[in-house]
């Protein structure tokens, strides 16, 4: 049997069908989230609360959400692992503002520029420390093993992405082993746990873990097109950060592979730190711009994204496959 193809949706593709879709479970998630990051030291609230309510999408806790209701599950031990997502998400933002020294989350001034880098540092620790309580409660040691191994996974993409920091000759399969890595991991977790607390089959388990896995691929293969291609505003973080801090994000191994030699000497100064100012990072975006390096970018996310789509083929139609599929798309086409 030939398995079904599905294609993405092209007009105007918003994220809105899968937020109306877990709206009532995410409220549930919310409460969560909003109790367990209290503590009787008022910094931790404070400094969890500037990050958690500072406007982000919920994007993975909504994939557990969303996959739970695509598959029919019909309990709520999946509320509790959704807000577990979100605090191993949130720790790790909180950790890589401080690795970054980043000013900008979301549009606002980063937690470690206003309360410091070591309470950040700290209340991540927190954050963890939170998620795997959830975990525990649930009682499934395969959930506990599949979310504590991508925690695991995250960080080694983390550390995998310091180490390549400032290396020119960065291939695009280690930048997409880096992504895969920090940014796929728990997508993929995220939305594989669903079939887990719903005891559904291992090929259910595996469609979902597909879908999260490439979805999240393409969204952050787009997060670094955005870097080349946006205004601050629009973005909520510092134009150019990817570049000053000399990260080799696609944009620019594919701009620096289409090259001339003078072009590629100079982005081995820029990637090396000696040429980062702001008219360095507009010759940075003429080249990419020249080369259609984002062009590119986003067309590799369109890829991951009609594969996470595909791997919902297993499933019935539903509102909820077709949320889930509009979602992959809006990841590909969003600008911010």
């Amino acid at each position: 049997m030939t398995a079904e193809v599905i294609t993405l949706p092209r007009a105007q593709p918003s994220l809105d069908p899968m937020l109306a879709l877990t709206a009532t479970a995410m409220n549930s998630v919310n409460r969560v989230i909003l109790d367990r990051m209290q503590s009787e030291i008022p910094l931790i609230p404070t400094l969890a609360g500037h990050l958690i309510s500072g406007g982000g999408k919920r994007l993975r806790p909504m994939l557990t959400l969303a996959a739970a209701e695509l598959i029919g599950y019909g309990g709520n031990r999946h509320h509790k692992l959704a807000a577990a997502v979100e605090f191993i998400h949130t720790a790790t933002l909180l950790h890589d503002d401080v690795v970054d020294g980043s000013e900008l989350r979301r549009g606002k001034a980063a937690a470690n520029i206003i309360y410091g880098n070591p309470a950040t540092v700290l209340v991540g620790d927190f954050l963890f420390s939170r998620s795997f309580e959830l975990m525990v409660e649930d009682g499934s040691l395969r959930v506990l093993k599949i979310l504590s191994n991508a925690s695991a996974v995250i960080a080694e993409g983390e550390v995998d992405q310091l180490t390549a920091q400032r290396q020119i000759e960065t291939s695009e399969e280690r930048y997409l082993g880096i992504i895969g890595a920090k940014t796929a991991a728990l997508f993929a977790a995220a939305s594989r746990i669903a079939a887990v607390v719903a005891e559904r089959s291992e090929k259910e388990e595996e469609a979902l873990d597909a879908y999260g896995r490439n979805l999240g691929i393409a969204f952050q293969l787009v997060d670094d097109a955005i870097d080349y291609d946006s205004q601050a505003a629009e973005m909520g973080k510092d134009a150019g950060d990817d570049f000053r801090e000399g990260k080799m994000t696609l944009p620019v191994i594919l701009a620096y592979a289409r090259g001339d030699e003078d072009e590629r000497q100079f982005w081995r100064d820029a990637i090396a730190g000696r040429r980062s100012g702001d008219e360095e990072l507009a010759e940075a975006i003429r080249l990419v711009r020249k080369h259609d390096a984002v062009a590119a970018t986003r067309e590799r996310a369109r890829h991951f994204a009609q594969r996470a789509a595909e791997a919902l083929s297993i499933f019935p139609d539903s509102k909820a496959r077709a949320a889930m599929v509009e979602a992959a798309q809006f990841a590909v086409s969003r600008g911010y």
